[in-house]
């Protein structure tokens, strides 16, 4: 990295002036409230959220420059809203239930998608070394004439699939790629091939400039993102590891969101996740001659305990809610003052961090979520005939892991709770393949729902390194945007609060997280894992997984001039 590429802002104190007690809203961000103030300018530094300043190439300055004034072409324009909507065109729909690559034929539409891919990037092809991974993983290999570490910019092919019933609720057809002047129509146009086509156009875009990289980019990109992930970055991830070995790579960027001041807050951890199904096994009969409690009976007693003791919820000076939390309370002129003087004396202060966990978790549910393992029972069965008593009952029970926390003490807490149920109605009880009490009158099994255990993910440092030069890249391409209003940006680190793609926005249209899931099998190749789209919450008509998602056709140049900048950046960095 260069030495003085990245400088921060000049440290500052700001004041403790009483302000009027306001409640937070959804999310960190607060509501309509007047006369707040304290907050710093994105200007300043802050002790507890380091800002570095934006970051733009020096080395190729003229070439970024140039594509800048590329980029905001009408032309450029449309050749990127046409090569978006083709793409859209395919219905990569990936399901819960496909099977292997090669056994089920649903997989097959990639193969289209790759046609229209390297036709509408023909110099990319050409010019980068494509590896097909598992039949539908694309790895692209840019080579760079250094030895510093390569790098990964991941993106997915996939989408969620569209019901039928609500395709009649679709203003346009769900997979037309429709350009109404204004939007892009169709499935996939938010999550996730935007950010695909965005990073292919950015890397067209410099090989029509005979640009030449000095360090080696990945591009990696997985189909089954919305499902497993398996046979996408699954397969992808051991490629690259048997290619490049564990922790070869400087740091990867995969898919994410951004957000007067633009706050845009890039994942820099996941929470875990746990499916445990909860199996009541007693004997049948006839339910004219019924016992006490049937097993549909006493499995409504294990849930019933379980939703009675929830986990507990925990603000961590170490963990990343707190670090967002400050950064919140540092930067944003929206953010109660009482809860900002919380905050800065939560820092040292026991009593005020107490005090500041439980303002958070009154303000909104959201904040149970980001501070603690939840758990919500989602599936129930039990029982086939109404003259027969149930010899079967089952519930399964969805847990996203706390940060702090893991899949064995999620564990251990449901054979601490349930073990006494057990022992109380005679039951043996088997908890993950081991036995742990014995009973006459049934049995009840608690195991890993189809395999689906996940630990929460390794942090991502946010020091001066791969952080500061994300930072940069992200403020010099937005603040510096024609259209928006030379915007001021702080990048705060977030935690991704599950891994199912689900979207969670904030009522104030600056800021918005998207939940990722691929990363999770890209741990072994580098600790700087980032989580982030160039893309802001109004780029998108109603979200992504929902009835007519559709994109902002003048966001799609804003990405593209970010990953430029990016990879200029990357490139001239001196990140081992």
């Amino acid at each position: 990295m260069k030495a003085a590429g990245l400088v921060l802002y000049k440290f500052c104190d700001f004041a403790f002036l009483p302000r009027p007690i306001c409640r937070l809203s959804r999310l960190w961000l607060a509501g309509p409230c007047n006369g707040l103030a304290g907050s710093l300018s994105p200007g300043v530094n802050s002790t507890r959220c380091p800002q570095w300043t934006a970051l733009h190439p020096t080395k190729h300055r003229g070439l970024s420059e140039d594509l800048d004034v590329a980029y905001s072409s009408e032309d450029f324009k449309q050749r990127a809203i046409q090569v978006l909507g083709e793409a859209v065109r395919v219905p990569t729909e990936s399901y819960d239930d496909n099977g292997p690559v090669g056994e089920d034929s649903r997989w097959d539409t990639f193969a289209e998608l790759h046609r229209v891919l390297e036709a509408s990037f023909p110099r990319v092809y050409k010019s980068l070394n494509v590896t097909k991974v598992n039949t539908y993983g694309l790895v692209f290999h840019w080579q760079g004439s250094s030895t510093a570490k390569p790098y990964i910019l991941a993106a997915h092919q996939d989408v969620v699939p569209v019901e039928g019933q609500t395709v009649k609720d679709w203003k346009h057809d769900p997979y037309s790629g429709y350009y109404d002047g204004t939007w892009i129509w169709g499935r996939g146009t938010c999550d996730d091939k935007s950010d695909l086509i965005q990073q292919l156009l950015a890397i067209d875009s410099l090989l029509k400039q005979d640009f030449s990289p000095a360090r080696t980019l990945i591009l990696s990109y997985g189909f089954d993102e919305e499902s497993k992930g398996i046979e996408g970055a699954g397969h992808l991830a051991r490629y690259l590891e048997e290619t490049y070995g564990r922790d070869s790579f400087a740091l990867l960027l995969d898919e994410g969101d951004m957000g007067g001041i633009v706050f845009a807050a890039p994942s820099t951890s996941e929470k875990g996740y746990l499916d445990v199904e909860i199996t009541l096994s007693t004997l049948g009969g006839h339910s004219s001659v019924p016992p006490s409690h049937t097993s549909i009976g006493l499995l409504s007693r294990f849930i019933a305990a379980v939703e009675d003791n929830p986990h507990q919820a925990s603000l961590s000076r170490t963990g990343t809610p707190f670090a967002t939390t400050q950064c919140l309370a540092a930067y944003s002129p929206l953010y109660p003052d009482d809860l900002r003087r919380l905050a800065r004396q939560a820092v040292t202060n026991d009593a005020a961090l107490k005090v500041l966990q439980e303002r958070l978790l009154a303000s909104d549910p959201l904040y149970k979520a980001m501070l603690g393992t939840t758990q919500a029972v989602d599936l129930v069965e039990g029982g086939v005939k109404v003259n027969a008593l149930p010899e079967r009952a089952s519930a399964v029970i969805n847990h996203r892991i706390a940060e702090h926390s893991s899949v064995g003490e999620l564990q251990q807490h449901m054979i601490d709770l349930l073990t006494p149920l057990a022992a109380k109605y005679d039951l043996a009880l088997v908890a993950f393949g081991s036995n742990v009490t014995y009973g006459s009158a049934g049995r009840v099994v608690l195991s890993d729902f189809l395999g689906t255990a996940l630990e929460p993910s390794p942090v991502t440092p946010t020091e001066y390194g791969p952080w500061a030069l994300l930072q940069g890249s992200i403020k010099a391409a937005f603040e510096s945007s024609p259209t928006r209003n030379s915007s001021k940006v702080v990048v705060i680190p977030s935690l991704s609060i599950g891994n199912t793609g689900k979207q969670l926005r904030s009522t104030h249209n600056e800021l918005s997280l998207h939940v990722v899931s691929d990363t999770r099998f890209y741990w072994n190749l580098t600790k700087h894992i980032f989580r982030f789209s160039p893309s802001f919450d109004t780029d998108s008509f109603n979200g992504a997984h929902t009835v007519n998602e559709a994109f902002r056709a003048d966001s799609l140049n804003e990405g593209v001039r970010f990953y430029t900048k990016f990879i200029l950046n990357m490139d001239e960095s001196d990140l081992l």
